[in-house]
């Protein structure tokens, strides 16, 4: 869960809080009241996966709190987060292009549909799923570039595409 809070300043401070899967291990360590993530389920224990549970390796978080700052002046322009797991890299690039390319501000920016490249192994693995509301025009222009495209989505299946602040 993304928290974003912009001072009367302009400070900003952008968190996600996150135990992953569900309530994260489901273990709640006593009197402590908060259960313990499972960030590390994205690890192999297969010996010749190449991401193997091992030191030094890391799993592919997507915890990623954003602030968006000018490249030329180094102003303030946005403190957000986007969340929905594999989603999340996504999203944040897809917000950012549409504040920065397409003018919006950051609300229509988060509403605005969106696409989901699908990364994980097996059937599905590289369907671009697009969000309801992306134009027909559009869905059929990457068809025929050889894109395997599923949409529009709709309804409670939206979810895929995450939410933000």
């Amino acid at each position: 869960v993304p928290l974003v809070v912009v001072a009367r300043h302009g400070n900003a401070c952008s968190g996600v809080n996150s135990n992953y899967m569900s309530f994260g291990t489901g273990i709640v360590p006593a009197d402590r009241g908060f259960s313990m993530n499972n960030r590390g389920s994205n690890f192999s224990l297969d010996s010749a996966h190449p991401n193997v549970f091992a030191g030094g390796k890391k799993p592919l978080h997507t915890i990623i709190p954003a602030l968006a700052t000018d490249a030329a002046t180094g102003d303030f322009i946005a403190a957000f987060g986007v969340m929905g797991g594999f989603m999340q890299p996504q999203g944040h690039l897809q917000v950012v292009r549409n504040m920065t390319d397409f003018h919006m501000d950051p609300q229509a920016a988060l509403d605005a549909p969106r696409f989901c490249v699908n990364r994980v192994d097996g059937a599905r693995a590289g369907v671009c799923f697009l969000e309801d509301g992306i134009p027909e025009e559009v869905v059929e222009g990457l068809r025929k570039r050889g894109h395997v495209v599923e949409g529009p989505v709709k309804g409670h299946e939206r979810a895929m595409f995450g939410r933000g602040q």
